[in-house]
């Protein structure tokens, strides 16, 4: 299932970052896995920090998803699915038109809504190893 794998302390977060993005340039859909505190919300503030995102505020757990805005004044969807029970929530919020856009949309707890992904997310699984060292696989 997954083809990649690092291991790297949260101080590389913008290396990892920069390989995942251009390991998987066409594709825009990204689905973030990991217990809580793995790392999932400091990944994806280094993947937009990579895009050119500036001030990322935490996590949109309360409002489901955050828009930022590139340098290119481009959108970038961020969804933190924890709160979600059914997938049929998400859908309820436009979820397969922010999928539709051709925008990025980096997804907390995607298996919340796994049901209702298509083949073409990549699945990104973060393991605590310890309180500074994580494994990436995807």
């Amino acid at each position: 299932m997954y083809s990649h794998e690092i291991t790297a302390t949260l101080t590389q977060l913008d290396e990892v970052a920069k390989q995942i993005l251009t390991t998987y340039s066409n594709h825009r859909v990204f689905g973030f896995y990991g217990e809580m505190g793995a790392g999932k919300t400091t990944l994806i503030k280094a993947l937009c920090k990579y895009l050119g995102i500036q001030n990322i505020p935490s996590s949109p757990t309360f409002a489901i998803v955050n828009e930022y805005w590139t340098h290119k004044n481009e959108p970038v969807y961020h969804f933190d699915f924890y709160r979600i029970e059914r997938p049929e929530e998400a859908i309820a919020i436009g979820f397969f038109e922010y999928l539709e856009s051709g925008h990025y949309c980096f997804m907390e707890w995607a298996e919340n809504i796994e049901t209702i992904l298509d083949e073409e997310c990549v699945k990104i699984n973060i393991e605590r190893i310890d309180d500074q060292t994580r494994k990436f696989t995807f």
